[in-house]
């Protein structure tokens, strides 16, 4: 029998991601959800999910969380409308205080939730998992989870965290408000610039590989569909009209935070059940 602990799962991903792996957990197992509210966290026990109340940023509910747990899957991530300290609080310093505590505890494998946006622009073509972080004046979010990431890698390779990371593309589906919230980030963009998608369901399963497949901790995989979505179609899909003669800007580099999915793929058979935003668009499903 073993125990899975999520956290996060209150969130966008988090909340789509938690009654799937219900769903594929086998009988006597757990997952078992760190949430901050009772309420909130009434519909994952109501689902068959163990709940524990505390709060990611405190170590003795870190603690509590992690009892007995053989695994761990850190999905919390604090990304718009949230102050920079929060930001960096639960994006890096939380997650390397849990990846700390769940060594000590001797769980199997921790799977750390990432974002595309830890990479930079500028290289031409689409970002692999070897390439350089992003630095500097980046924005909070980013550098705060790729900070998280090197400082995890760092436990991999000096301590043995059973350690694989994902990193996630633009997600969307199921009613995420992502989708409507990208028409203000494309505002400024030209027609064909693109947007890197993936949906709800095919983060779950690339999640799902990254905790089960044997013989990948210390990897990295990226996670993105087959077709990265247009701003003009950005806002055709949120059924508002494109503004022809309004001025734009284009990107310095047309790659930027389109990333390679080859080794989810080949080394996970990761295969996405929502290629792209229009095979979940005919699926209903957007």
């Amino acid at each position: 029998m073993t125990t899975t602990l999520v956290t996060g799962a209150t969130g966008q991903v988090g909340r789509r991601f938690v009654p799937r792996l219900l769903q594929w957990t086998e009988p006597g197992d757990t997952v078992r959800v760190l949430v901050r509210d009772a309420e909130r966290g009434a519909r994952f026990a109501e689902l068959g999910a163990e709940v524990v109340l505390g709060d990611l940023r405190d170590e003795t509910d870190r603690a509590k969380a992690l009892a007995g747990a053989d695994r761990v899957i850190n999905v919390a991530a604090a990304f718009r409308n949230v102050p920079d300290t929060e930001a960096w609080a639960v994006n890096r310093d939380a997650a390397l205080a849990l990846g700390r505590q769940a060594l000590d505890a001797g769980v199997g494998r921790f799977v750390q939730t990432s974002t595309n946006l830890v990479y930079p622009a500028g290289r031409g073509r689409p970002s692999r998992e070897g390439d350089r972080l992003v630095t500097g004046d980046a924005m909070v979010y980013s550098l705060s989870k790729a900070q998280a990431d090197t400082g995890l890698l760092a436990l991999h390779a000096e301590h043995g965290l059973p350690l694989v990371i994902v990193r996630l593309a633009y997600v969307y589906g199921e009613g995420d408000p992502h989708l409507r919230e990208a028409v203000p980030r494309v505002a400024e963009w030209t027609a064909h610039r693109r947007l890197p998608m993936v949906h709800h369901a095919d983060v779950a399963q690339a999640l799902r590989r990254a905790l089960l497949a044997p013989g990948v901790e210390g990897r990295i995989f990226n996670a993105a569909d087959d077709a990265p979505v247009s701003a003009f179609d950005v806002y055709r899909l949120n059924g508002l009209a494109w503004d022809e003669t309004a001025a734009r800007e284009d990107a310095p580099d047309p790659w930027f935070g389109i990333t390679d999915s080859q080794s989810l793929r080949d080394e996970l058979g990761w295969r996405p059940q929502y290629p792209s935003i229009w095979t979940a668009r005919d699926a209903g499903v957007l």
